[in-house]
């Protein structure tokens, strides 16, 4: 089964899959939390969505950072609407840690890390996964880089053209 096929809910709660919510395009998917020093990096994650139409950018809130994402789903979707402008769609609460990771998380965390090579559970909030069409991992940029990096650009123009 590809990540494309994995069954999530998006943000208000309706069903959907990865697929679904990237339209058949390359994506860039990102775990994200609304109170995390990065979390201006929504910036530059809706900045990237408005100008690569041929590119999908999704968030997956996630609490397991110290809490930085406590929020109801109401909450969340307000606090990026109004604070970022966030456009591009945002899932359910999920986890990409531990027994309950989420199947996504299960095949996002098996690429390696671009800068360090290494594979493994997230570090943090916003790290980010560059995937084809076909929900092949292509590359894996650590939380620290920016969405609008000179590397990440230069990936996503590679993949989307």
């Amino acid at each position: 089964m590809s990540i494309l096929d994995a069954p999530i809910a998006q943000l208000d709660g309706t069903p959907t899959t990865l697929g679904a919510l990237t339209a058949g395009k390359p994506a860039l998917l990102v775990n994200v939390a609304s109170k995390c020093g990065l979390t201006p990096q929504y910036e530059g994650l809706e900045r990237i969505a408005e100008s690569t139409p041929g590119l999908a950018v999704v968030g997956f809130p996630c609490n397991q950072f110290l809490g930085q994402e406590p929020g109801t789903a109401e909450e969340i979707q307000e606090f990026c609407s109004t604070t970022y402008g966030v456009t591009f769609p945002l899932t359910e609460k999920i986890e990409v840690n531990g027994e309950g990771r989420h199947a996504i998380y299960e095949e996002l965390t098996q690429a390696p890390e671009a800068s360090s090579g290494e594979a493994g559970d997230i570090t943090w909030n916003f790290e980010k996964f560059l995937v084809d069409a076909d929900g092949t991992v292509v590359r894996r940029f650590g939380p620290r880089t920016d969405p609008e990096d000179a590397e990440v650009l230069e990936a996503i123009n590679t993949l989307v053209g």
